[in-house]
């Protein structure tokens, strides 16, 4: 009887090293997840907040070669809640699928920061490879994941 009772408190004490070890190893798993999923979640609430909308007219001399520079220039609103960058790292552009490396971004106003309501002019050097006179061009903006879509004829 005392063997039977030796083999099965061995038996449950194994059982509950390998119970605690396991419990740790969950709780440290699902912290790095909750830690994960915090993260996640500002980043997508910032999205969420960022919204931008390009109010140049597409049909306006002005968008491209207004002067004489082959200079593409739109101006985008930023219509959303957060307050953006408008320096190199927070807008993208892609002109006719392809990705725009000269481009600079200015407030109207002269401010430091493109707060909600203030506009922003975008401007893209094509010296170096002008645009086709009288086609159609396609303009693809991304600020914070907001996109927008800008199509004009040269």
């Amino acid at each position: 009887m005392a063997s039977v009772s030796a083999s099965h408190l061995i038996l449950f004490i194994a059982s509950m090293i390998i119970a605690a070890s396991v419990a740790g190893v969950l709780t440290d798993t699902v912290g790095r997840l909750s830690g994960a999923i915090d993260d996640q979640g500002l980043q997508v609430s910032e999205d969420v907040r960022t919204d931008v909308e390009i109010i140049s007219d597409s049909g306006s001399d002005a968008v491209y070669n207004a002067s004489g520079d082959d200079l593409v220039v739109v101006h985008l609103k930023n219509t959303g809640s957060e307050t953006l960058s408008v320096d190199g790292t927070a807008i993208d552009v892609l002109l006719d699928g392809r990705y725009e490396t000269d481009v600079t971004a200015a407030l109207v106003d002269g401010a430091d920061s493109w707060r909600p309501g203030e506009v922003a002019r975008l401007t893209i050097d094509r010296s170096s490879d002008p645009l086709e006179s009288g086609t159609d061009h396609r303009l693809k903006v991304v600020v914070n994941g907001d996109e927008e879509v800008f199509e004009f004829r040269s």
